[in-house]
C-alpha cells in the first residue's frame, strides 16, 4: 500500500504541471522541457549518498534505457506535437485515454487481476474528464487536426506501454530514472535547437517557476510513479490518474487562470467516484 501512496504523490504533483507552466512565460515547449528535465535529472542523486547506490544506479541493460528514455521523451515529445497540430484542449482530451489504457494493459501482467471495479472506476473516470474538457469548450474534431490527435492517440498509448513495462522491470532501481531524464533532457535540447528559438525567463518568479517544475512535476513526479508502477497497485494508480486534469483545473481556479463552473463539479463528482470504486480493494486491506 506505500508504493500505491507514493505513486499517487505523482498524480498531484502532475497536477500542477499546467499552472506552473503557465508562470514559466513564453518559453518553447523543448527548451523548458530541456531544462526542467536536466533538473529532474538531479532530483535522483539527491539520495545516493543516502542510499550508496551512486552511479551504479545507471548501470542498466539496453532494455531498460529504451523503456526509460522512450516512455519519458517519446511522450513529451509526441505531447508536443500534438499541442502543435491540434487544438490543446480536444488533443489533451485523446491524450487522457491513457490511464484507462493503464488499468486495461495491466491485465497482460504476471499475477495481476482485472476485476469489474477497476474497469468502471477508470470508465467513471474517462467520463468524468470527457465532461470536464466539454466545459472547456471542445467543439469536436476536425480532418485537418488528424495529425495532432494522431500524435496525441499515440502518446497515450507510449505512456501507458511505458508504465506497465516499467512493472516488468521491478529490477531496474528507481535511480535508474535519473539517467533517463538526463538523457530526455539531452533529446529535447537537440529538438529545441533545431526546431525553436530560445526564450529565457524574464523574472524572478519565471525562474522559480522553471525551478518548481523541474523538482516536482517533471522530477519527483517520474521517480514516484516509478516506485507506483513496479510494487503497488498498477490499476488503483490508473485510475486514480483521472484527477490529474481536474486537479490542474483547480489549481489554475485557485491561481486565477480559470473559472469554476457547475460542469468542473460534476466532473469532480465522476472522477472522485471512479476513483473510489477503482480502490475498493485498497480500502479494505488498510482495514484488515
Amino acid at each position: 500500500m506505500r508504493a500505491t501512496l507514493i505513486g499517487l504523490t505523482a498524480i498531484l504533483m502532475w497536477s500542477l504541471l499546467a499552472a506552473l507552466t503557465v508562470a514559466t512565460g513564453r518559453i518553447p515547449p523543448f527548451q523548458l522541457a530541456a531544462i526542467t528535465f536536466a533538473i529532474g535529472a538531479c532530483v535522483g542523486p539527491l539520495t545516493w549518498t543516502v542510499r550508496g547506490e551512486g552511479l551504479s544506479a545507471l548501470r542498466q541493460p539496453m532494455v531498460a534505457w529504451l523503456v526509460g528514455v522512450g516512455g519519458l521523451f517519446g511522450y513529451h515529445a509526441l505531447y508536443f506535437l500534438s499541442l502543435r497540430h491540434a487544438p490543446p484542449a480536444e488533443a489533451g482530451l485523446v491524450n487522457y485515454l491513457w490511464p484507462l489504457l493503464i488499468v486495461l494493459f495491466s491485465a497482460f501482467l504476471p499475477g495481476e487481476r482485472l476485476a469489474p471495479h477497476h474497469i468502471i472506476g477508470a470508465l467513471l473516470g474517462l467520463a468524468g474528464t470527457v465532461m470536464l474538457f466539454a466545459g472547456r469548450g471542445v467543439s469536436g474534431f476536425e480532418w485537418q487536426h488528424a495529425p495532432g490527435f494522431l500524435a496525441a492517440f499515440i502518446a497515450a498509448f507510449l505512456w501507458a506501454i511505458y508504465s506497465v513495462a516499467s512493472r516488468r522491470l521491478k529490477h531496474v532501481p528507481t535511480d535508474a530514472v535519473a539517467g533517463f531524464c538526463a538523457m530526455t533532457a539531452l533529446l529535447a535540447a537537440v529538438c529545441h535547437l533545431m526546431l525553436e528559438t530560445t526564450v529565457w525567463p524574464e523574472t524572478p518568479g519565471q525562474w522559480l517557476a522553471v525551478l518548481a517544475l523541474g523538482i516536482g512535476p517533471v522530477g519527483a513526479a517520474f521517480y514516484a510513479w516509478d516506485v507506483g508502477m513496479k510494487r503497488g497497485d498498477i490499476r488503483v494508480i490508473g485510475a486514480a490518474s483521472y484527477a490529474t486534469p481536474l486537479l490542474s483545473t483547480g489549481f489554475l481556479i485557485l491561481a486565477g487562470f480559470a473559472e469554476a463552473t457547475a460542469t468542473l463539479a460534476l466532473a469532480a463528482l465522476l472522477i472522485a467516484g471512479g476513483g473510489l470504486i477503482a480502490a475498493k480493494d485498497m480500502f479494505r486491506i488498510k482495514r484488515d
